[in-house]
């Protein structure tokens, strides 16, 4: 992947305040920070190796110290940089491993002797850029209200039809609907009013939130299964072959959310009319999606949550 699209794809999340701290921790000889910070916009081909230096990660992770002070910048360092510098650490915490924890059940860890296949995926500088991106992507959970479609005539079981809210019984009528991003059932029922140009982006984002709740949220993924009736609307909504839909419809919950947002990142590229550098990514993913997966769980156990920080909102899962 070229060089020049992955330096810039960094510099166009990274804020001043995080140049100043690269800058800052990196030693660059400059005679300020802020003039250090502006020379690395100018020279945007060092930050990727800038966001794996050893500095940097112990300023961005190491202990706070008031009288440190690239530790006391690390707090204005924005989510991005702080998923960046994660992901560049994962790359180097890997190159002396053997095997990584593998969810086998709910909270439980089993080692899994695939550090190698997870160096692989870390060894592409667009496949890191990739990550930090879509682990910032999910600080701010996108949701809304939507217009949803009344039922005709009878009212809710126990409840009379007049009592309730909207259009009286026997009419048709549309009332709001309250939807998450996280909501992937409901997200790919959305799939068909959603324009045709927009569709790519949709099926790459309903990927990222499979890709995102098996990786960092693995345990809820497997505790809140899917049932049968969703699981069929999703693989629907993925694009699979009827005969496939019932064999995968009852498999174990991590499998089916890995193999859905793998189909979901192929419908991405295969539907965008336009293939840019970035959803090249998308469509290396498609084929490496357990490895994007395992890394991502290796980040969030020794990286996001033992941090004890929000870095995600507290209504996602």
């Amino acid at each position: 992947m070229d060089g020049g699209y992955v330096a810039s794809g960094y510099a166009d999340h990274l804020t001043d305040a995080d140049l100043t701290l690269l800058a800052s921790v990196a030693g660059s000889g400059r005679e300020s920070a802020a003039g250090a910070a502006a020379w690395l916009r100018r020279h945007q081909d060092e930050l990727p190796g800038l966001l794996g230096h050893p500095q940097v990660f112990r300023a961005v992770f190491g202990p706070g110290d008031a009288r440190s002070g690239p530790a006391v910048q690390a707090s204005l360092a924005s989510p991005f940089l702080i998923f960046a510098v994660a992901v560049h650490a994962a790359a180097a915490e890997l190159q002396s491993m053997d095997h990584v924890p593998e969810l086998s059940g709910l909270r439980q860890r089993v080692p899994l002797f695939d550090a190698p296949e997870l160096r692989d995926f870390l060894s592409s500088p667009a496949r890191r850029l990739f990550l930090a991106e879509l682990l910032a992507s999910f600080t701010r959970v996108r949701g809304g209200v939507t217009a949803g479609q009344y039922a005709a005539t009878a009212g809710a079981p126990g409840r009379p039809a007049a009592s309730r809210p909207g259009p009286p019984a026997g009419s048709r009528g549309r009332r709001p609907r309250r939807m998450s991003e996280l909501d992937l059932p409901r997200m790919a029922g959305q799939l068909d009013e959603v324009p045709e140009a927009d569709r790519p982006g949709a099926y790459r984002r309903l990927g990222d939130v499979a890709l995102f709740l098996t990786g960092v949220f693995p345990d809820y993924a497997v505790a809140h299964a899917l049932g049968p009736v969703s699981a069929a609307r999703l693989l629907q909504a993925a694009r699979v072959p009827a005969r496939e839909r019932e064999e995968m419809a009852s498999a174990p919950a991590i499998d089916l959310f890995e193999y859905l947002g793998a189909q979901w990142y192929r419908a991405a590229w295969a539907l965008a009319r336009t293939r840019t550098a970035s959803l090249a990514v998308v469509a290396e993913v498609a084929d490496r999606f357990r490895q994007a997966r395992r890394v991502l769980n290796h980040i969030a156990d020794r990286r996001l949550f033992p941090q004890g920080d929000p870095w995600f909102p507290t209504q996602a899962p």
